[in-house]
């Protein structure tokens, strides 16, 4: 299932800001996904609200997570800030597991970057790992001066802080 979240993010690459810094209908519907009201502000936490927030209406992954306390809006995440991911999963620990960075990512994890920054995992090849972000540019940088859509990225894996696994709750 962690997969298909991978793929939903990768269905967004190319997607870019128009009109302006942070800006965009694309870029609006992810700051959507959160508690704050769109508007000109960094979206790369966002960018992976709204992935979570599609793969929990596909077929099948609401039975998986296998929630029981809780409506699949109640879990997602919902958080404007890159560091928040690691709170929101710290608090679902029935469904996520906080990873350390050393750890071997899977397609589908969130990757939290010690450069206040997130995406989501695609592949590890040990060293570096390929992810999916939102609000970068061609050459790496996420800050919402020079971020400017939804990239591929191929990173070593020393920048991240973080992975966060979702998991279905064990019965």
């Amino acid at each position: 299932m962690n997969l298909l979240l991978a793929e939903i993010a990768a269905s967004q690459v190319g997607v870019r800001e128009v009109g302006g810094n942070n800006n965009g209908a694309a870029i609006r519907d992810y700051q959507k996904a959160t508690d704050l009201k769109p508007a000109s502000w960094p979206w790369c936490a966002a960018f992976v609200d709204w992935c979570i927030s599609e793969w929990l209406d596909k077929p099948g992954v609401r039975e998986w997570l296998n929630l029981q306390s809780s409506t699949t809006e109640e879990w997602r995440p919902k958080t404007a800030l890159a560091y928040g991911m690691i709170g929101w999963a710290k608090a679902r620990p029935k469904t996520t597991i906080v990873l350390h960075d050393r750890e071997w990512a899977k397609p589908g994890d969130i990757v939290v970057f010690d450069f206040s920054h997130v995406g989501i995992v695609e592949s590890d090849s040990g060293y570096q790992i390929v992810t999916l972000e939102g609000n970068t540019n061609g050459r790496g940088e996420r800050d919402s001066e020079s971020g400017d859509g939804v990239w591929r990225k191929v990173r070593h894996k020393t920048l991240a802080r973080n992975f966060i696994r979702i998991r279905p709750v064990s019965a």
